[in-house]
């Protein structure tokens, strides 16, 4: 199956097929299975130098181009997938009531968009089976490689599918509630952090957080239906 990179705009997205991938929950002791479609997934986090570009925001600084967009809230993020298919032309997945400040998502929209807590997992094994698609030293930055920051997008190996920096160097927001009785509009993130331990970084942890929460290690990619 290809896994060429296709290019829309300037935003390289790799085509992921689809498939069927297994997701727990090990604070309930649960288990379930999703049905992935074919999608697209760009092949890093979302950096600062794309962020600015998209919302025509001065950069912080040169030395952290490259390097992952962080201290974004789910809010933001989905915010910027909007104002990015707005100014690509195409139709914008996300829609927020007037009335109850809810998100909704249009899954057949062109748009960017998060992706879904299931099509990150599957994209992260890349066809592989373990809580890893490699050793940890050489596939990602976390607290004991990373020197108490992030690093520029690539540096370290990709999986199979391309994509890289799944795990570690910073937390990916996806578009999931975490668990609407107990934790309310809390979302997941996935991948761990230049600042998580080593456990914290594999294809099945699962994080979560309040739409507005926002840290230093937390970032976001991009996906879109095709």
């Amino acid at each position: 199956m290809s896994h060429a990179i296709e290019r829309h705009i300037e935003y390289p997205m790799v085509r992921i097929p689809g498939g069927e991938i297994e997701l727990r929950d090990d604070r309930i002791k649960h288990t379930w299975k999703a049905d992935i479609k074919p999608f697209l997934l760009a092949p890093y986090p979302v950096t600062m130098e794309q962020y600015c570009a998209i919302t025509n925001k001065s950069p912080v600084s040169i030395d952290g181009a490259l390097k992952p967009v962080v201290n974004i809230s789910w809010n933001e993020a989905i915010a910027v997938c909007n104002l990015l298919s707005e100014n690509a032309g195409l139709q914008s997945c996300y829609s927020i009531s007037d009335v109850s400040d809810a998100v909704s998502c249009n899954w057949e929209a062109d748009g960017y968009r998060l992706p879904s807590e299931a099509e990150w997992q599957f994209a992260c094994k890349a066809g592989t089976s373990g809580y890893r698609y490699g050793e940890l030293d050489q596939i990602a930055w976390y607290n004991e490689n990373s020197g108490g920051s992030s690093h520029v997008v690539g540096g370290k190996e990709p999986n199979a599918w391309g994509l890289y920096d799944m795990l570690g160097n910073v937390w990916e927001w996806c578009w999931d509630l975490y668990d609407k009785e107990v934790y309310g509009s809390y979302r997941i993130f996935r991948g761990g952090s230049w600042a998580e331990v080593a456990r914290g970084c594999g294809a099945t942890c699962r994080r979560r957080s309040h739409p507005t929460f926002r840290i230093d290690d937390l970032g976001f990619r991009l996906a879109r239906s095709r």
